[in-house]
């Protein structure tokens, strides 16, 4: 336990080292790209039902159908200049998840439709954004798992078209007379989501997704208390215009050593994720604390405390973000991309918090601002465990 608390390892803290290859993690990584095929191409590969029915049942033209699968297969393919670029910038969650719910999505929009072009939009375009935001970055995901072994696994993985070409026109062949079309459809929708959370949960990309993920929820509740602490100091403690100004500056003014006291001892002694994640709980826990003040010295406080706080996370969480690229032609892109969602944050964050000002005061403001940042924490937390383990100081 000494060692393991007391090491300190000059090795990259992002780099992932040989693919496993084998093994449990490796499998399952494989069988679960096997899930994202059956619930993407399982489904066009059942499209020879829906032609046979929209022409048949609906009296629309067989070209004007085929154009529905046709969009459905580009989209599958060409979307993968995008969404594969996602994987290698760590953001495979952020397109996977939505084209989960997309592709489930398709399909409830199109148990509603009767007309050809609802069908075109609903069955075409929208299952098509789906599946292309799923099938590059599920393979390239899958291939990283695999040296010698890859064909066999990517193999597996392109199995599932067989087995979604197998269960899904067998449901709607024995549905479709039972059922009518809109509720077959919409069980289609359902077992397509099911299916997505359960790959959804059990694919495993590298810890950049996580830490990008944290560094989002965090950055949603940074930054309402510079917004609003010259409000809360002239609504709730009642102090001058001029004090509120001097409230903030002190906030502001303590972020200089709150970003290059805590940089230095990430260099030197602790590594840098070692470092933000507790400034990140300190953020929380003041936030929290914030509600409890009402006079004018206990503002004083607050702002030096989570000035100082707040500003240990804003300055290291930038160098961590580039530290996690290991392949220096990638850093601009998987910074870029970690700061773009960042960004989003801060756009959200503190218009929701003001929402919640105006319509249930400062506390739920307070609290919603902390839960964030906590929430964050956590995240970050794990992606830290999945860097490194239990191995404590590491550079």
């Amino acid at each position: 336990l000494t060692q393991i608390l007391s090491h300190r390892s000059n090795a990259p803290i992002g780099d992932p080292g040989p693919p496993p290859d084998g093994g449990l993690k490796a499998w399952t990584q494989a069988i679960m790209g096997h899930l994202v095929i059956f619930n993407t191409w399982g489904m066009i590969s059942a499209f020879s039902v829906f032609q046979a029915y929209y022409t048949t049942e609906l009296g629309l033209e067989p070209s004007a159908v085929s154009w529905i699968g046709s969009m459905q297969m580009f989209g599958h393919f060409f979307l993968g200049m995008l969404s594969g670029r996602a994987l290698d910038g760590g953001l495979f969650y952020w397109v996977v998840w939505p084209g989960v719910l997309l592709v489930s999505l398709s399909m409830f929009m199109t148990s509603l439709c009767h007309e050809y072009w609802q069908f075109f939009l609903a069955q075409g375009i929208m299952y098509g954004l789906g599946s292309g935001l799923q099938f590059a970055p599920a393979t390239g995901l899958v291939y990283t798992y695999f040296s010698s072994n890859k064909v066999v696994a990517i193999a597996i993985m392109a199995a599932g078209s067989g087995t979604g070409g197998l269960v899904y026109p067998t449901i709607l062949r024995q549905l479709l007379p039972k059922l009518g079309f809109a509720w077959t459809t919409r069980i289609c929708a359902f077992l397509m989501l099911a299916v997505g959370s359960v790959y959804c949960s059990l694919l495993k990309p590298p810890p950049y997704t996580l830490y990008v993920v944290g560094i989002f929820l965090a950055c949603l509740g940074q930054f309402f208390s510079f917004f609003y602490i010259g409000s809360y100091a002239l609504d709730v403690v009642g102090v001058s215009y001029s004090t509120s100004v001097n409230i903030l500056m002190l906030m502001n003014g303590v972020g200089v050593l709150g970003r290059i006291v805590p940089g230095f001892i990430a260099d030197q002694y602790f590594g840098g994720m070692n470092v933000m994640i507790p400034f990140v709980f300190a953020s929380a826990i003041v936030l929290y604390c914030w509600t409890a003040v009402k006079s004018t010295v206990g503002l004083y406080i607050f702002a030096a405390v989570y000035g100082f706080a707040s500003a240990g996370f804003q300055g290291l969480f930038p160098s961590n973000l580039g530290s996690l690229t290991k392949d220096l032609s990638k850093v601009g892109t998987r910074s870029g991309m970690g700061f773009s969602f960042a960004g989003v944050a801060v756009l959200v964050g503190p218009p929701v918090a003001g929402a919640l000002v105006q319509n249930r005061g400062y506390v739920a403001a307070q609290v919603w601002a902390a839960s964030m940042i906590a929430l964050g924490g956590v995240v970050l937390v794990l992606a830290r465990l999945k860097l490194t383990g239990l191995v404590v100081r590491v550079r």
